[in-house]
Order: structure tokens, then C-alpha cells, then sequence
């Protein structure tokens, strides 16, 4: 009776183990996972990020453009009209209407003021866009570091996550700048 009493024990301390490391090995492996889970999110964030200030330049060089669209052609009707005014007569005093005239029919629109503004935008667009590509790629990195690892690299392949690339810029700019742009 003692010996299928101790046998009871042996068998039920020999499930409680075999159930102990089945329950520690599914533990570790969805820890593994929930790991990958969110550096991976991280890896979508930081793309997300680098495409809405990609989005951000776009609109922003429409405006710009459409900025000093407006603003060359308040320039030009500015001078236009003060050409005019010059050619009518040579009168210092009707030129000197002329330009009053067109200072009150125009007043200051602040485009340069916007353009200037724009551009600085522009300029802050750039920065962040290289900013969000470094951040994308340290969590390419902290990613791909992680699910090489051992033992979650076991885990992981066979549950189907790869490697992430990194986001490499290949411009083919030329090698030397260019020189003498306005000729002497």
C-alpha cells in the first residue's frame, strides 16, 4: 500500500513538473511574442511617421509655389502700374500719385511675409523627415536585433516573423558639387 501510495506521489510531482515546464515553455514563447509584437508596432509607428511628414513637404511645396505664384504677380502689377504712371508723364508729382494710388489699391498682402514662413515650415519638414527616418531605423534595428536572439529566434521563425529593412536614400546625386551656377 505504501508503495503505490509513494508511486501516487512520484507520478502526481512528475505531471505537476511535466505541467510546470509546459506552462513556463507557452509563457516564454507568448512573452517572445508580445515582445516582437510591439517592437514591431514601433517599426509601423515610426514608418507612419516618416509618411505623414512626407505628406506634410508635398502640401507644403503647393503652397509655396502657389505663394509666390501670388506674390510675383502682385509684384508685377505693382511695377506695372507704376511704370504706367511714369510713362503718362514726366511729372515727379504724378509718378509720386501713381504710387500712392497703387499702395491704396494694393495694400501689403504679407506674401513675402508667408513665403518666408512657408519655407522655414519647409525647412522644419525636412529636419523632422530625417529626424522620424533615423527613429525608423533604430526600431528596425531593435527589432531585428530582437528576433534574432537566441532562444527567441527558434520561437519566432517558426511563428513567421522576418526581418525588417531599413529605409536606405539613394539620390544619384553626383559626386562633385556644382560650380560656377551663374557664370562670370
Amino acid at each position: 500500500m505504501k508503495t503505490i501510495r509513494n508511486n501516487w506521489k512520484v507520478a502526481l510531482i512528475v505531471a505537476a513538473g511535466i505541467v510546470a515546464v509546459i506552462l513556463l515553455c507557452v509563457f516564454g514563447v507568448q512573452s517572445s511574442q508580445n515582445r516582437a509584437f510591439a517592437l514591431e508596432e514601433q517599426v509601423y509607428t515610426a514608418d507612419s511617421d516618416i509618411k505623414v511628414q512626407e505628406k506634410r513637404r508635398v502640401d507644403l511645396v503647393y503652397n509655396l509655389a502657389d505663394c509666390v505664384k501670388q506674390y510675383d504677380k502682385y509684384e508685377a502689377e505693382t511695377l506695372t502700374a507704376i511704370v504706367e504712371g511714369r510713362g503718362s508723364t514726366g511729372d515727379i508729382e504724378n509718378v509720386t500719385t501713381a504710387i500712392t494710388a497703387v499702395s491704396e489699391a494694393y495694400p501689403e498682402l504679407k506674401s513675402n511675409e508667408n513665403y518666408k514662413e512657408l519655407m522655414n515650415e519647409l525647412s522644419i519638414t525636412e529636419n523632422l523627415i530625417a529626424e522620424y527616418r533615423s527613429n525608423y531605423n533604430k526600431q528596425v534595428k531593435e527589432y531585428n536585433r530582437y528576433i534574432r536572439k537566441f532562444p527567441t529566434r527558434v520561437f519566432l521563425d517558426v511563428l513567421g516573423y522576418e526581418i525588417q529593412n531599413y529605409t536606405y536614400l539613394d539620390y544619384d546625386a553626383p559626386v562633385d558639387a556644382p560650380q560656377n551656377l551663374f557664370g562670370e
